[in-house]
């Protein structure tokens, strides 16, 4: 995978992409959405990949305050925790990352984010940024190049694993490199970008530097 080419540092977006949550999720968001008259049919696919308070303030719902929704929304969620598990090879591809070479990068809270991976098994990384850390979230870019500069690196040198359209969109305004995750996709994305169903086969190499490359065995699965 990209011929050889080595990286700074990796950073992974979390829902979708880590792990799956959504029907955790969903459960909570349709509930959220049937109490304010919404189409939940229509509207939960509009939910994924961004900050809560950026979903809700969207909808322009006359009466709700953005915030509040949004601290409800994140309770609910980290009160259910039901049917959460790993991608396919994520705990062990991670664990396998150096520790200062990657980042976490979630529109979820940390007190979310937290719950979650440790619901997943996944490893928590020493570096995060969560929805507290950022003024605009995703599709903005300023997530991404945070974590970067956490790390001590540019953005266009790193690696941003995603799978939902905002935070691909703020991975090519970060000008790194995206790699689309579609193990929880219910219908083929089209993008420019390599894609990989999950980590099944996949290994980071790392050089004398430091620097990270990407090998996949012939057998895992791909798109």
């Amino acid at each position: 995978m990209f011929a050889g080419k080595k990286f700074a540092a990796f950073l992974f977006d979390m829902d979708g992409t880590l792990l799956n949550s959504t029907a955790a999720a969903e459960r909570v968001w349709s509930n959220w959405a049937m109490g304010h008259g919404l189409d939940v049919a229509a509207f939960l696919p509009t939910m994924h990949g961004r900050r809560a308070i950026e979903t809700v303030r969207r909808l322009a719902l006359p009466g709700v305050d953005p915030q509040h929704e949004a601290n409800e929304i994140t309770r609910a969620e980290i009160a259910d925790v039901e049917g959460i598990n790993a991608i396919a090879g994520a705990a062990a591809f991670l664990s396998a990352l150096p520790p200062d070479r990657w980042a976490i990068v979630t529109s979820s809270p940390l007190a979310l984010a937290l719950v979650r991976i440790a619901a997943a098994g996944i490893p928590r990384p020493a570096t995060m940024v969560t929805a507290e850390d950022v003024v605009h979230g995703k599709p903005a870019p300023d997530c991404f190049l945070l974590a970067a500069e956490r790390l001590g690196f540019d953005a266009h040198d790193c690696v941003v694993f995603e799978d939902a359209t905002p935070g691909i969109q703020a991975g090519e305004a970060a000008g790194a490199t995206v790699v689309v995750i579609t193990a929880t996709h219910q219908h083929k994305m089209d993008t420019p970008h390599a894609s990989i169903f999950d980590y099944s086969g996949l290994t980071a190499v790392t050089d004398a530097q430091g620097r990270l490359g990407l090998e996949r065995m012939q057998s895992a699965a791909a798109s």
